[in-house]
């Protein structure tokens, strides 16, 4: 009988599907589509996470009405939930990429910068909650954050070309953009050609930048990246891109504009949906309206059933099903809820207080007593809640938690215990950040402005000594 392999799931779409199940639960898309239908774009960055830096009234005062007047109707369109399921993230983890300022929309002249529209992210270190902040960044104006790592807006990740990733109006456009109506063809090993839509997006991207024709660079990897040129015979065809005839200065290539990461990369959803990792149910509904109309090539075709007021079971917390069974002193006995706690329901309540007082001078105790404790200290779905804390949905986490050992359970000294604190000392840190009481990582203190790396002892903060000894590093979730 022949043998046959089966090709591993790439990594970078396994953490997108992780991705998709825990960043953005169907609750706060509900509730933020609720309040952004009502006219409250406000209450709607607040479902989403989302803290506002700015007033309208005092841009009106510094900028004009007109600026004012503009800047109204993109937050009337910003869908924040939409914003969240696309923003840029990184590896292994699928959490927000630390310490970005990417531009939703810029209401300067093409090729001036101008006041723009931004959305930053907290640094690594304070990134608990996976919380956003929505501000107005002008170049002319020293209004910048003094203890952001990034307050410019970053050229790389930019969404001003893309709308549709966030603006509720111009969701549909999403199937065009990323060529999700086009036939679909596997992709290419070799990722030094650009695709046959980058042409369009670099006209968009010069465009922007007030130049007609003219050369950019495309980051490709990892320390790898292109030179192409915009170029067209004549007004009747239409511009294509090429390699540069001579590679330019390395002063010269960082001035040139660089493509957007959005433009590079094949889109997430739809290769989760191509290769059968994604059902069309679980995706947003603006998402899911453009992806998975009809006559999308290499998707669901058809009605779509689209996320509806329901909380599907991938994000709801487990209930109290049925009991789990435990073989104890020779018979299986039940451990259900009762009265809000998980409790042994089939042994009598004196034995059971005997009982957990021997256990708590160190003695044995019964098999389900036992049960009940690892399961207040490690259930089997602590990886779940902490996923769930890892991108911020604390209420869901609490939800799990509830679910497996009622609302009126106490936690006890655990992995799961442990978690959950984690959990709340870092929405402490990142209270701090954005006071700006703390501008730095608190272990930075540790190298004694000496500049360089401290070496590895006893001496060294926890938290650092974790970052120094790990071997991984951030990676983009986006790159392949």
């Amino acid at each position: 009988m022949a043998l046959h392999f089966v090709e591993p799931i790439p990594a970078h779409l396994l953490m997108w599907q992780r991705v998709r199940d825990y960043a953005v639960p169907p609750s706060m898309i509900e509730n933020a589509t609720a309040r952004r239908a009502a006219g409250d774009w406000a209450g709607a960055c607040a479902a989403a996470r989302i803290d506002v830096d700015l007033d309208l009234r005092a841009v009106r005062d510094s900028h004009g009405t007109h600026l004012a007047t503009r800047l109204r109707a993109d937050l009337r369109r910003l869908a924040p939930d939409l914003l969240r399921w696309h923003m840029p993230r990184i590896a292994p983890d699928g959490r927000l990429r630390p310490g970005l300022t990417l531009a939703l929309a810029r209401y300067g002249d093409p090729g001036d910068a101008g006041p723009q529209l931004v959305v930053r992210t907290p640094p690594a270190w304070a990134d608990a909650g996976q919380r956003m902040s929505l501000t107005l960044w002008d170049d002319s104006r020293d209004g910048a954050p003094e203890h952001h790592p990034h307050p410019h807006p970053d050229r790389r990740f930019r969404l001003d070309l893309h709308r549709h990733l966030w603006d509720a109006t111009r969701s549909a456009e999403l199937a065009h953009r990323c060529g999700a109506d086009a036939p679909y063809r596997p992709a290419e090993h070799d990722p030094s050609w650009p695709p046959d839509h980058w042409a369009h997006e670099a006209e968009l991207l010069l465009r922007a930048e007030g130049r007609p024709r003219g050369a950019l660079t495309v980051r490709l990897g990892a320390r790898r990246h292109s030179v192409l040129e915009l170029v067209a015979p004549d007004d009747s065809h239409a511009p294509v891109l090429r390699p540069v005839r001579e590679a330019p200065a390395p002063q010269q290539i960082t001035a040139l504009p660089v493509l957007p990461e959005a433009a590079v990369r094949s889109h997430p959803d739809l290769e989760l949906l191509r290769a059968g990792l994604l059902r069309a149910e679980r995706l947003h509904p603006l998402v899911a309206a453009a992806l998975c109309a009809p006559g999308i090539a290499g998707t669901a075709s058809g009605p779509v059933a689209l996320p509806g007021p329901a909380r599907p079971a991938y994000d709801s917390a487990p209930g109290p099903t049925d009991p789990h069974r435990v073989e104890c002193l020779g018979e299986v006995h039940r451990i259900a809820l009762r009265n809000g706690r998980l409790a042994a329901v089939d042994h009598d309540p004196a034995q059971l207080a005997r009982e957990e007082l021997l256990m708590a001078l160190g003695g044995p105790g019964l098999p389900c007593l036992r049960a009940i404790d690892t399961v207040h200290r490690s259930p089997e779905a602590l990886p779940a809640v902490r996923e769930r804390l890892g991108h911020g949905d604390v209420t869901g986490a609490l939800a799990v938690v509830e679910g497996l050992l009622g609302p009126g359970a106490v936690l006890r000294e655990g992995p799961l215990r442990e978690a959950l604190e984690a959990a709340v000392a870092g929405r402490v840190d990142h209270g701090l950040f954005r006071s700006g009481l703390v501008p730095v990582h608190p272990a930075a203190a540790a190298t004694g402005g000496r500049g360089h790396r401290p070496r590895l002892d006893h001496r060294l903060p926890g938290e650092m000594r974790r970052k120094q000894g790990s071997r991984s590093r951030p990676r983009t979730g986006l790159n392949r």
